[in-house]
């Protein structure tokens, strides 16, 4: 016999994890990379309202009434995940949505082994909210794959979540050099660490302010010091360092052309670009071209192809 309690707690619990699962959605909107993402995310959204009034009609059948306080509930945990976020690195943000999705897709399956002797209709809805959140899972572990070779994700961090990462990476990187007669260099890495730490002081003067000064410092001043700092490890003769730089340099997408693994690259049509792009089979590699690309020519078939391959490669090597 069908536990009826157990069911309606089932039910009761997803409804308000897939109310979150919403807003969370709508959330992630406004930090998708391109359009294709962007209505990927609303569609997401969409069918989660639509999964949330299933689970609604499921527990009015049962004679239970829907959670009308969880629906407030469901908003400030929504909220309160966005703020807290601001203090985390964009892949700690990533990892918080891929344990939801995870936590739905889990009771989802025990749902579905709850009603396997009825009712049905609940039975076909679990079934189909294990489809829906195991597909969700896959989507980000895709996105966690390609964050963690280095980017860029379908996702882009907000600008906070840029500096602080950013932060991280000029605090970090003096211990990952490690190299004699890189004093100079320090110095470099130490004058734009203090203007991404000015920027990360000023935050609380409005988000767009926010975005502007963490672009420019980023954008032109940290570059700018990394390029120097190799270039004086390379005249040092400090290779593992200038490689580490080098490498840091190349994720930020702070190459230029002729440092790209495409020769001649700004000279080629879209169709070879691309053709290009799917020859590549480092993440790296990938990475450079597409991080170019976007700052320089920004043209849709390479963007997609290198996007693509970006994908592939990412996946490729996690499983590896």
């Amino acid at each position: 016999m069908t536990d009826t309690a157990a069911v309606v707690a089932q039910l009761r619990v997803l409804e308000q994890l897939t109310r979150t699962e919403n807003r969370i959605a709508g959330l992630r909107t406004v930090q998708a990379r391109t359009d294709e993402t962007r209505r990927e995310l609303t569609d997401n959204a969409r069918r989660a309202e639509a999964r949330l009034g299933r689970i609604q009609d499921a527990l009015r059948e049962l004679d239970a009434v829907p959670d009308l306080v969880g629906a407030v509930g469901g908003r400030i945990l929504a909220f309160v995940k966005s703020q807290v976020e601001q203090a985390q690195r964009f892949d700690e943000a990533l990892l918080g949505d891929l344990a939801l999705e995870r936590q739905l897709q889990d009771r989802a399956r025990y749902l579905q082994a709850l009603t396997a002797s009825g009712p049905d209709r609940v039975h076909r809805l679990a079934g189909e909210l294990v489809e829906a959140h195991t597909e969700t899972v896959e989507w980000l572990t895709t996105v966690l794959a390609e964050e963690a070779v280095g980017g860029p994700a379908p996702l882009r961090a907000t600008p906070l979540q840029v500096v602080r990462g950013a932060v991280t990476d000029v605090v970090r990187l003096p211990a990952r050099l490690g190299a004699v007669g890189l004093n100079r260099a320090g110095h470099e890495l130490t004058r734009a660490g203090e203007r991404v730490r000015r920027t990360a002081s000023a935050l609380g003067d409005g988000a767009d302010r926010a975005g502007r000064d963490a672009a420019d410092v980023l954008g032109s001043g940290l570059d700018a010091a990394l390029e120097r700092a190799e270039d004086i490890a390379r005249r040092e003769r400090a290779g593992d360092a200038a490689r580490a730089l080098h490498d840091t340099r190349r994720a930020r997408g702070a190459l230029g052309a002729g440092e790209l693994p495409v020769d001649g690259y700004d000279d080629l049509s879209v169709p070879d670009a691309a053709r290009a792009v799917r020859e590549l089979d480092t993440p790296e590699d990938v990475q450079a071209v597409l991080r170019y690309e976007e700052q320089h020519k920004n043209r849709a078939g390479v963007l997609t192809a290198a996007r693509t391959r970006h994908a592939e490669v990412a996946r490729e090597t996690v499983a590896h």
